[in-house]
């Protein structure tokens, strides 16, 4: 009875001793084991995993594809106008005890810091080596894939594989964005006065061109209608001529008549002359110079 009382212990020592030296790496895990901070083992695949109870210890990192935004920072394009960027990195953890040596104790925290770090700076390098023409543009493919590279080489040092670099904003600073606006204003506003002064141009041109074809018309009307009118009164004169040709007293007495009417008119017409004038040769008699009807 005595020796099984030793015996439980014992075995309740053993046991735990037993269980403190296995340990299971999840299928995202990564584990170090590590014997007075010294790496002894290293553990990727899933699984179980032994190590020596109360003299190493096991230290995990996420296997899965982590990411990091980065804070927004000031760059200087090539054509010096300043803008404001920040980024996304997709990375991952490549080697696991070259982390571990790099890190330290203070793991993806730290990673974290100086991989932002080292982002910043490809940043800047790749963005200060073109304009801003080129970052602001819809197409920036070419420029994230040299961030990525640039980054991805530096990182390399920390155990780090950086996957993939995304540029999320890309704004010009906030006390730049007035002038900015007021010049995008001013070319708008030189824009359209240049239009509106080459469409009052054109304008002219038409105007002048409508104004004058209106004159060329005018004139050619006004040119057939004296050619016609001419041609008429050249007529009409031959007739005159002919008519006075065949009986020249009875053209005159027709033709006085033809004057009376026109001066004799309106309701109250009123003529001073003196009374022995021709002009009322015809109205002397009853048959005073009419002429006989032949």
């Amino acid at each position: 009875m005595k020796s099984a009382t030793i015996l439980l212990p014992g075995l309740f020592v053993v046991g735990a001793l037993a269980l403190s030296s296995v340990f299971i790496v999840d299928e995202r895990e990564k584990a170090l084991v590590l014997q007075f901070g010294q790496v002894r083992a290293v553990k990727e695949d899933p699984g179980l995993g032994f190590k020596i109870p109360l003299i190493q210890e096991v230290v995990r990192y996420d296997d899965r594809i982590l990411g990091l935004p980065t804070q927004p920072a000031e760059i200087t394009p090539l054509d010096d106008r300043r803008l404001v960027v920040d980024a996304f990195a997709r990375w991952r953890i490549a080697d696991v005890v070259e982390f571990r040596e790099s890190v330290g104790v203070e793991g993806i925290r730290a990673a974290q810091s100086r991989l932002e770090s080292i982002l910043n700076n490809a940043i800047r390098e790749v963005l200060g080596s073109v304009p801003s023409s080129a970052v602001l543009s819809e197409d920036r493919t070419a420029l994230m894939n040299r961030i990525r590279d640039a980054s991805r080489t530096q990182a390399q040092a920390l155990g780090i594989e950086v996957i993939d670099v995304r540029l999320t904003r890309t704004d010009l600073p906030e006390q730049n964005l007035a002038a900015t606006y007021a010049r995008m204003r001013a070319e708008r506003e030189r824009e359209a006065a240049d239009e509106i002064a080459r469409g009052n141009e054109a304008a002219q041109r038409v105007r002048a061109s409508a104004d004058r074809t209106v004159v060329e018309v005018t004139s050619e009307a006004r040119r057939e209608a004296e050619v016609v009118r001419g041609e008429a009164d050249a007529e009409r004169n031959a007739i005159y001529a002919e008519a006075f040709g065949q009986d020249p007293e009875f053209f005159a007495f027709t033709r006085s008549l033809t004057s009376y009417e026109r001066a004799l008119r309106g309701q109250n017409s009123s003529i001073v002359m003196q009374p022995d004038s021709q002009f009322f040769e015809y109205l002397r008699g009853d048959t005073a110079g009419i002429p006989p009807v032949r």
